[in-house]
């Protein structure tokens, strides 16, 4: 069931960014304070800003921790 729903969940994000990519085709440079990015399309910028979002997500969560086995055995 998990991995149906990030399936489905996954499948929306690029249903969505594909959707978004079409429409703006302008291209857009990002700023930092002197920092200038090349011009990419606005789909190609949010589909990396989406990606790197869950990238990094996944890499902070923490991961569940196992219980030893007499733990389990005081239950």
């Amino acid at each position: 069931m998990a991995n149906f729903l990030t399936a489905l969940i996954l499948g929306a994000w690029v249903c969505a960014i594909a959707l978004i990519s079409v429409q703006n085709a302008t291209p857009v440079s990002l700023r930092f304070l002197v920092f200038e990015s090349v011009a990419l399309p606005v789909g190609v910028v949010l589909a990396f800003c989406a990606t790197l979002g869950m990238v990094s997500m996944a890499i902070a969560l923490p991961r569940p921790r196992r219980r030893r086995r007499n733990e389990l055995d005081e239950f």
